[in-house]
């Protein structure tokens, strides 16, 4: 894992292709973002790291949260990727617009 400076706070930048653990199916996030990881399902959590460019990531469940916009269109649907990791889903390929993974518990 390495650093990106970014509006005067370093934030982690996570280099490796797939996030979770094996086994499971991994999407691709939008070529070209560097997507924020945030601490909860909305812009207004606290950024933890960066995915890098061309990443996959094993979605562990999904929850409703603050609807926006991305390359794959605008959703209030957040993926989690990790404990206390959310991805908004409109910047992950999933070939749906519904939920593809069981529902955040808590």
């Amino acid at each position: 894992m390495t650093t990106t400076q970014e509006s005067g706070s370093a934030e982690p930048v996570d280099d490796g292709q797939v996030l979770a653990a094996a086994g499971g199916l991994s999407y691709p996030v939008a070529p070209g973002y560097r997507v924020k990881v945030r601490k909860g399902p909305g812009t207004d959590y606290p950024v933890v790291r960066r995915l890098a460019e061309g990443a996959r990531i094993e979605i562990r469940c999904q929850r409703h949260g603050e609807r926006v916009s991305g390359p794959y269109g605008t959703s209030d649907i957040w993926d989690s990727i990790g404990p206390g990791q959310y991805i908004s889903d409109t910047y992950v390929h999933t070939g749906s617009d519904g939920m593809v993974a069981p529902r955040c518990m808590g």
